[in-house]
């Protein structure tokens, strides 16, 4: 049984994660090849108790199914810590609500910058045709 997870105002119960333990890969010898002690820790958000508004901002963010995983220590205790913690820093950032943008109208420079700016090439082409094709 997991403990519960405290991301933003909400808790989130033990029993809506699912942790599971697995041996690391690379090197570290008998120990790494014998010790569960890599940690992956799942939150299915559209099957969890947070609430609907929530859980929307949190799906279209990051998905239905949020997976951590953290093999970084030798120790499973410290990498289940970890991934406790990746796990409620990715749900915080997901739940942080996207501020509206403030529509602004176009400076009137910004067009004529462009204005200038497409003159000027014309200009330079018009500096490369032979005199010939002016004629015509």
């Amino acid at each position: 049984m997991t403990e519960d997870l405290n991301v933003a105002d909400w808790v989130i119960p033990g029993t809506d994660l699912e942790e599971r333990f697995s041996t690391t890969g690379g090197p570290g010898g008998q120990h790494a090849n014998r010790s569960q002690t890599a940690v992956t820790l799942r939150f299915d958000v559209l099957d969890s108790s947070l609430p609907d508004d929530v859980k929307q901002r949190v799906a279209s963010a990051v998905g239905p199914m949020v997976e951590v995983t953290a093999s970084e220590s030798r120790s499973q205790w410290r990498n289940r810590s970890m991934a406790r913690q990746r796990m409620v820093e990715r749900l915080e950032e997901a739940i942080r609500p996207v501020p509206e943008r403030k529509p602004t109208k176009k400076p009137r420079s910004a067009d004529q910058k462009r204005l200038d700016e497409k003159k000027a090439r014309a200009d330079v082409k018009k500096g490369r045709r032979s005199p010939r094709a002016e004629e015509d």
